[in-house]
């Protein structure tokens, strides 16, 4: 009997939620939990304890919060958030306040606040009741991750200098300050836009991070500056709604989105009235093999919560096509993370029964890297590449132009709609989007790059900019 600590990934939002309790008291908190709730109740049940409270480390811009969610779920917890900074909620909760501290067990947990990321940004100190002035743990939420920190640069430009300021002291005032041995659980993991060029582990020491995180190793604030806004990736489009729907209350939905089930001659009558956006969910070669027309391929992998969030507006509703009725739950907890919960209905009997109805299809022709590589010089072909301006800059194919996915739609005028255009990203998911979203805009010779720019490199093609040779 004994503490209880642990971890659960959501990858695609690279999120990293906790519970920690003790089962010899049997009661246990969450800490930044998400809005698929279910995960959490049966960890507390397998681990025998129950969850009396949940924690957030801060107003969330990436994802719905699941603090309202979960606490309506299990009934016996308390939702604690921080009114550090000023922070306003328009919902019932307890306040947090730093020098708060909360006792499962034998473990301590003291808040902090961390301010930089948001204002109101407050960490988890994690000490054991025998040696209280010596933190083990930090659940460190938004404010330091493995080899980075939160950006501090999402509340808009008249914030941005107070918060990274804020940050600056944070980093070095408090974590700098803790032992070595100290570990640090961060909120997300790599691949989150809440932080650049975060590090592939999913945890760390403060003894690791001072050596070899460039966020603690600048000690004077304009330096530190410099290198926290000059290196950010793209701000998503979504993360001003997301702020503002976790500081409201996001909705209690007591479970997944509603989603009926359309036979194909009524699914292809909504899609015709425009009752929804319609969406194909299944995976590249499967879409550009024969889909709906119109549709908009965001595959459903866990990436698709993050794109959703940058290509779909939430008060619209969806029509789902699936790659099989049986994925319906882990399509709709993708969409929910990041607030889509307006389902009008998906394809019952997915793409066979639309075929079997003799309904109309349209394709997306593939292209592989050799045939790029041969039609590069004698033809018209126009080569888009997708990525972010990072990963842009670190490399392209010789003769490729630039537009950023979520720019694609405005940008596309740029493009010559009656010539051919073979699209690309890092491996083609992003470049299936991009090559849907032409196809609704009116280009008809449209190509996807299966395994595109890792394909393009490992078949030692010639690379642009970057360290490439042209």
């Amino acid at each position: 009997m004994a503490l209880i600590f642990e971890r659960i990934q959501t990858e695609g939002i690279a999120e990293l939620s906790y519970l920690l309790g003790d089962d010899s008291v049997g009661v246990a908190a969450v800490f930044d939990p998400t809005p698929d709730v279910e995960k959490y109740v049966k960890l507390a049940r397998e681990k025998q304890v129950s969850i009396t409270h949940i924690f957030e480390t801060h107003i969330h811009a990436d994802l719905v919060s699941g603090s309202r969610e979960l606490c309506a779920r299990v009934g016996s917890a308390k939702m604690f958030l921080s009114h550090e900074g000023d922070a306003c909620y328009g919902f019932e909760h307890e306040n947090l306040a730093e020098g708060d501290r909360f006792t499962f067990g034998k473990t301590i947990v003291t808040v902090k606040h961390t301010p930089g990321h948001t204002p109101e940004h407050v960490s988890f100190e994690l000490t054991a009741e025998e040696h209280p002035e010596t933190p083990w743990g930090v659940l460190t939420g938004d404010s330091l991750f493995v080899s980075s920190a939160g950006r501090p640069d999402l509340l808009g430009s008249g914030q941005t200098e107070e918060l990274t300021r804020q940050l600056f002291h944070t980093l070095r005032d408090y974590y700098l300050s803790l032992p070595d041995g100290t570990a640090i659980f961060p909120a997300h993991g790599h691949g989150s836009p809440c932080g650049a060029d975060i590090g592939d582990r999913l945890d760390s020491t403060i003894g690791y991070e001072r050596k070899h995180n460039a966020w603690l190793q600048l000690p004077e604030f304009e330096a530190f500056k410099e290198h926290a806004l000059g290196n950010a990736p793209p701000v998503p489009e979504y993360y001003p709604r997301m702020k503002k729907i976790n500081a409201r209350g996001p909705e209690i939905l007591g479970g997944l989105p509603q989603a009926p089930g359309l036979p194909a001659p009524v699914f292809h009558q909504a899609v015709q009235e425009g009752k929804g956006i319609l969406v194909d969910t299944r995976m590249m070669l499967a879409f550009g093999g024969g889909h709906v027309p119109g549709a908009l391929n965001i595959a459903a992998s866990p990436m698709l919560s993050i794109w959703a969030g940058w290509l779909l507006k939430p008060e619209e509703p969806l029509l789902l096509v699936l790659d099989d009725d049986a994925s319906l739950d882990k399509v709709l907890k993708l969409f929910l993370r990041t607030g889509y919960t307006r389902i009008a209905g998906y394809l019952a009997g997915g793409m066979k029964a639309w075929n079997n109805a003799g309904l109309p299809l349209d394709h997306v022709g593939q292209w592989s890297v050799h045939q790029v590589k041969d039609a590069v010089s004698p033809s018209s072909l126009q080569i888009v590449d997708v990525r972010t301006p990072d990963e842009w800059g670190q490399g392209h194919i010789p003769g490729a132009s630039h537009f950023f996915l979520p720019d694609l739609r405005k940008r596309c005028g740029e493009l010559d709609r009656d010539a051919p255009a073979a699209v690309y990203c890092d491996s083609g998911y992003r470049a299936s989007i991009g090559t849907s979203i032409l196809k609704q805009e009116g280009f008809h010779l449209v190509y996807n790059i299966p395994g595109s720019w890792q394909a393009w490199k490992s078949a030692g093609y010639p690379v642009a900019g970057g360290n490439g040779s042209e």
